[in-house]
C-alpha cells in the first residue's frame, strides 16, 4: 500500500472520513492487485469538490476532470481500452446535482466502470451550500434558513436506470468498505457504490449514523423486489428508519 501513496500533503480538514475513504481505495487497489489486476490497469477519474483530492494522493493512472463530468471521461476511457478497471470518484454535489444525466445514461447502458460516491450530504467544498441528497432543512451557507427542497434517493435512481450493481457503504467502516470497492471493481456491467461520509466540518452526522446504519445479511441482492424493498427502507430525510449497508441489487446482463 505505500507504493499508492504520493508526495503531496493531505489538505482535508482534520478528522475528515475522507481520510479512510483513501485507505480503503488504497486496500482495493492493493487487492485488486493481489488477484492479478496490472497497477497499470487501474484508472480512475475525479470530478470536483473534496473528493477530487484523491487525484493528488492515490498514486494510480487518473485524470481530474470538469464538474460533473467524471462519468462520460472514464466512458471514454473504458472504450478505449477495455482490458482497463475503471473507477469514477465522485461526490454528492458532483454526480447528483451537476452530472445526474451522465450517471442515469451510464447505468441504462450498463457500461463496464464503477461509480463511487462519497457523499457527504452538501457541497463542502464550496462551503456548506445544500446538495441533492441534502435533507429537508438543512441549513447551509445557501440556504440559512433551511432549504426548502426533499432530497432525492440516488439508489433507487441509478435502480431505475438499470444499473447492475448498486451498493451502499460508510466512509468509518473502511474495512467493509475496501471489500465493496472490489466487488464493485469485479462486477462485469455498470457499477454504483455510495459511500456515506460525515462532514465533520459542515455537516457532522457521524452519530446519526453510528445509530442507524446497518449492515445486510441473508438478503437475494439477485431479487429486484427484495432490492427495491431494501432501497426505500432510507429517503435520505433524517428520521426514525434504519440505513442499510451491503449490495442491494447484483445483476448479470448484457455490457456495452
Amino acid at each position: 500500500m505505500k507504493n499508492l501513496d504520493t508526495y503531496c500533503p493531505k489538505t482535508w480538514c482534520p478528522g475528515c472520513p475522507d481520510f479512510a475513504i483513501l485507505q480503503a481505495l488504497k486496500g482495493a487497489a492493493s487487492a485488486l492487485i493481489e488477484n492479478g489486476v496490472g497497477k497499470e490497469n487501474i484508472v480512475f477519474t475525479t470530478g470536483i469538490g473534496c473528493h477530487g483530492k484523491t487525484f493528488d494522493y492515490l498514486n494510480l493512472n487518473s485524470f481530474y476532470c470538469l464538474h460533473g463530468r467524471s462519468i462520460p471521461t472514464s466512458q471514454g476511457i473504458k472504450i478505449a481500452n477495455p482490458n482497463l478497471k475503471v473507477m469514477a470518484i465522485v461526490g454528492d454535489g458532483d454526480v447528483y446535482n451537476e452530472g445526474l444525466s451522465h450517471l442515469l445514461h451510464a447505468a441504462r447502458r450498463n457500461i463496464d466502470i464503477s461509480v463511487l460516491v462519497f457523499n457527504n450530504r452538501n457541497f463542502a467544498l464550496t462551503v456548506s451550500q445544500y446538495s441533492a441528497v441534502s435533507p429537508k432543512g438543512f441549513v447551509g451557507s445557501s440556504t440559512p434558513k433551511g432549504s426548502s427542497e426533499e432530497p432525492f434517493n440516488p439508489l433507487k435512481v441509478v435502480f431505475s436506470a438499470g444499473g447492475s450493481f448498486i451498493a451502499r457503504g460508510y466512509a468509518l467502516k473502511a474495512d467493509q468498505l475496501k471489500d465493496l470497492i472490489v466487488k464493485a471493481v469485479e462486477h462485469k456491467g455498470f457499477s454504483f457504490l455510495e459511500i456515506l461520509q460525515p462532514c465533520t466540518t459542515f455537516f457532522d452526522n457521524r452519530e446519526f449514523y453510528q445509530e442507524k446504519i446497518y449492515q445486510l445479511e441473508n438478503h437475494d441482492s439477485s431479487s429486484k423486489e427484495r432490492a427495491l424493498e431494501k432501497i426505500n427502507e432510507w429517503e435520505y430525510q433524517d428520521g426514525e428508519n434504519k440505513i442499510p449497508l451491503g449490495v442491494f441489487y447484483q445483476v448479470e446482463k448484457p455490457v456495452f
